[in-house]
């Protein structure tokens, strides 16, 4: 049994920030990077957040493939539009910058519409919808990721991940947030399941043999990572249950990643050159927002939109079930349960304690030393 420990939103916030400091990133940076991760943790996706925090930002910083301090430069821009390059900064930073340009836009002119290249993984998407929420705004996102999904009918990893994101401002106490990958899952939860010793569930992964992978979720994630296997798209494996249309979502969002800013797509994006050694990630991401004030007016929009959210789950359920949720309603319930703080798993604890001990942060003690 993997043991947790819960660790209190102050010190993991302090720690976090500090560490990101620490490996060069400047700290008004390391604050949006802290909060874009623990927000992650404050919703129960725990794919995306303390569990990426060493292996997915610090060791790409120590690897040179990322960079602390981050260099966003505007290409071209417009009114409503803006390309962005990245430079191989912070995923988070830049994600913010973008969805704060978008977000301008659109509050002068209705819509706004920034695209970014050469960037490396932002986080969780819904992060950046629930910017544009909080502002009135509908909030949509999404970004290519490196190549691990086969498209339907095929067994090679050809694109990513591929969230598509989307957020509408409602008059309830949390907004509507859909914020989900294109494929059944994905590897964060993947390396999840491998860290809390659960397998993979059935269907969600297939081999070059076109058969579905099982078992063990570290022997599955070696075989992604080594080509001799995919994550499959929304809808799983063929097309009798709809799998063609994980897969066309899948590559919208990769049109979206690449071709308006002129940026690398598919196995560009494995982070390796033509002589395997490492590199970048060089990914993509787009971020729309629309201000519903432009419209009908924002009460307007927040009065429908909680109308159409409390219809669905004031609908027949089917036996046995107690509720129907709408998107953002499960993680708003997850944050309240969470208010104390985050749970850590083991092999998070051993992370965060080799953190702690390389930069000399002697001031923080963790619940699993006492």
């Amino acid at each position: 049994m993997n043991k947790t420990q819960i660790v209190d939103w102050k010190t993991i916030t302090d720690f976090v920030i500090d560490a990101f400091v620490g490996y060069g990133i400047p700290r008004a940076d390391a604050e949006i990077c802290a909060d874009v991760l623990l927000e992650s943790d404050k919703r129960g996706i725990e794919s995306h957040g303390v569990n990426r925090f060493k292996p997915v930002y610090l060791d790409r910083i120590k690897a040179g493939i990322q960079q602390a301090v981050t260099q966003i430069e505007i290409i071209k821009e417009t009114p409503t539009t803006a390309v962005i390059d990245g430079h191989h900064g912070m995923g988070q930073v830049i994600g913010h910058k973008a969805m704060s340009m978008a977000i301008a836009k659109a509050k002068e002119y209705g819509m706004g519409m920034v695209v970014v290249r050469n960037s490396c993984h932002y986080g969780i998407a819904g992060y950046y919808s629930t910017m544009a929420t909080k502002a009135g705004c509908i909030g949509m996102t999404g970004t290519n990721a490196r190549p691990s999904v086969a498209p339907t009918l095929g067994v090679e990893g050809m694109f990513g991940t591929n969230p598509f994101t989307i957020g509408v401002p409602t008059d309830e106490a949390f907004d509507f947030n859909f914020d989900c990958a294109t494929s059944i899952t994905q590897n964060g939860k993947v390396e999840y399941y491998e860290r809390i010793g659960e397998d993979v569930h059935p269907g969600t992964i297939i081999d070059t043999d076109g058969n579905a992978v099982e078992g063990d979720a570290g022997v599955a994630l070696k075989k992604i990572r080594g080509g001799t296997a995919a994550l499959t798209t929304l809808g799983g494996i063929g097309e009798a249950l709809g799998g063609y249309k994980g897969y066309g979502f899948a590559l919208a969002v990769e049109f979206f990643s690449s071709i308006l800013q002129d940026g690398a797509y598919g196995k560009d994006l494995d982070g390796k050159d033509e002589q395997g050694n490492i590199r970048p990630y060089q990914l993509g991401h787009w971020f729309i927002a629309i201000d519903t004030e432009h419209f009908m007016g924002e009460d307007v929009a927040r009065k429908k939109a909680g109308d159409i959210c409390r219809s669905m789950r004031a609908s027949k359920k089917a036996p046995g079930v107690e509720r129907i949720y709408t998107a953002g309603e499960k993680e708003y319930e997850i944050g309240i349960a969470r208010k104390d703080g985050v749970p850590i798993n083991q092999s998070v604890q051993k992370e965060i304690t080799q953190i702690r001990d390389e930069l000399g942060l002697t001031q923080y003690k963790f619940p699993w030393e006492v």
